[in-house]
């Protein structure tokens, strides 16, 4: 029996030309699957071949696990303190083995062989397909499509094929078998059983590769593309930046007689595509990305990361554009969340600030309203501002001698002493199970205190919006942070 082992493995491996080894590997394999049909239970067997002599032998085996986690497989694992009975030194994920008796080798098993060799060598060439195709490096794939299946549509380049998913296809775009397609490589999935490359004609990546190979600015360096946003198929913006002055980068993009920006708009179902200059300053990257709308003035706030912008009404309905695509373009562009708001609004919030402000500084400060008028006018909007800004910039404040200044940053400190202070006692007023939940700063859990909130029954009873609305939080922290509070529910 051993000298067939040995006959069919090096008759294998000259067939298919693949290493001996290989052949081996799947003989054992093989062995082992025909093996476990002898078992009624789903047990996990082990065939070792001698490569010398072709003699092999069978192990039923048990994954060792740790003994709080109990046994999730009973016929393929066993816990800790029952394998050391065996092996003293045993270690969580090794093996207990036990030689059963070997499955004779036949005509049955030298065919599941070589069945499992066959699928080892397809499987080979298939990786190795895709490597070839993948060091190339290239960014698009151009290809044709081969047909429709419930996923989306199976785009052939090559010998390789690719899946371009329903949901990554532009809207009301009609690709059918046959057409010529580019797309971008979205991913890579070697675990798939079908296309292991994923593509997108949607994100905004595709958009930038596209420019890239219309203009060899790009390729030289001398001009960049900082980034994309789209919503495929209407409407996007790009943000570039030339790093040679002498180069216009709007007009590069472009094009002589906008070729270049024409023949992107043709490869992505006549998208309109706005060009924006990108800066450094914030501010005024948020105004080129709301073109063509103009702006009358704009508010940072660094804190919230976002800008009030303010618009006259001839230009509001342009900022905003058609449902709001124009201001939620520009808002993904520049990583800014946008407010577009009038004259009148950014006036009405800009007094219900100051009327808070102005409030905070009164009752801290222990000053009265034209004190706290003055500092408002001079841009001050905090205790921490009041307290830290130099010395030298408050003493330019005509209305303030150096004494007065003096004491409104001493009555700013200690205001801020005390409120610290006093955010530490309501901390310790919370249980320590609340204040150990992962993810829950001082600043939330003070806040949690001060609306009641003790304990981690407390935080797990509350709803998203009344978290949200406590802290500060967005959406989704605040239901991760109820699901964790939540756990031990479940747990105990």
């Amino acid at each position: 029996m051993s000298r067939e082992v040995l006959m069919l493995a090096d008759a294998l491996a000259r067939e298919k030309n693949v290493d001996r080894e290989i052949v081996f590997e799947a003989l054992e394999l093989a062995l082992a699957s025909a093996t476990k049909k002898r078992y009624t239970e789903d047990v996990d067997i082990r065939v070792s071949i001698d490569r010398n002599n072709g003699e092999y032998e069978t192990f039923r085996r048990w994954l060792v696990v740790p003994d709080e986690a109990g046994l999730q497989e009973p016929d393929k694992e066993i816990l800790q303190f029952e394998a050391k009975e065996q092996i003293s030194d045993i270690e969580v994920g090794d093996f207990i083995e036990e030689q059963t008796e070997s499955l004779a080798f036949g005509r049955i098993g030298a065919q599941a062989a070589k069945q499992v060799i066959l699928q080892r060598i397809r499987d080979a060439e298939r990786e190795q397909i895709l490597n070839d195709y993948l060091e190339r490096g290239e960014k698009i794939m151009t290809g044709t499509v081969k047909r429709a299946d419930k996923n989306g549509l199976i785009v052939e380049s090559g010998r390789v094929e690719a899946l371009l998913r329903r949901d990554q296809m532009i809207p009301k775009e009609n690709l059918r078998s046959g057409d010529r397609v580019r797309a971008y490589i979205l991913k890579v999935d070697r675990e798939a059983r079908g296309p292991q490359i994923e593509l997108s004609r949607t994100c905004p990546d595709f958009l930038i590769k596209l420019f890239e190979n219309e203009v060899p600015e790009i390729e030289q360096r001398l001009l960049e593309i900082k980034g994309a946003a789209r919503d495929p198929g209407i409407r996007a913006k790009i943000a570039v930046v030339t790093h040679d002055k002498r180069i216009d980068p709007i007009g590069t993009c472009v094009g002589v007689r906008g070729t270049r920006v024409t023949a992107v708009r043709n490869e992505v179902a006549g998208e309109a595509v706005d060009i924006v200059l990108w800066s450094e300053d914030p501010a005024q990257f948020v105004i080129g990305a709301l073109a063509p709308a103009q702006v009358s003035s704009i508010v940072v706030d660094e804190e919230r990361h976002a800008m009030d912008v303010v618009v006259d009404e001839e230009n509001l309905a342009i900022a905003i554009g058609r449902s709001g695509q124009n201001v939620r373009l520009a808002s993904e562009l520049t990583g800014w969340q946008i407010n577009i708001m009038t004259p009148e609004e950014s006036a009405e919030k800009s007094e219900k600030e100051s009327v808070v402000v102005r409030q905070l500084f009164m009752d801290k400060l222990d000053v009265d309203q034209e004190v706290a008028d003055i500092l408002i006018e001079e841009g001050f909007n905090s205790l921490e501002e009041v307290a830290y800004v130099p010395l030298s910039e408050m003493l330019e404040i005509e209305a303030f001698d150096e004494d007065t200044v003096n004491e409104l940053r001493n009555r700013a400190r200690d205001s801020l002493l005390t409120m610290e202070l006093a955010k530490e006692e309501r901390v310790e007023e919370v249980s320590q199970d609340l204040r150990s939940l992962e993810g829950l700063t001082t600043e939330y859990i003070a806040k949690l205190a001060e609306n009641q909130v003790h304990t981690r029954d407390d935080l797990a009873g509350l709803a998203v919006d009344e978290l949200v609305e406590i802290t500060g939080m967005d959406d989704a922290a605040a239901k991760d942070m109820i699901m964790k509070a939540r756990e031990h529910w479940f747990n105990a």
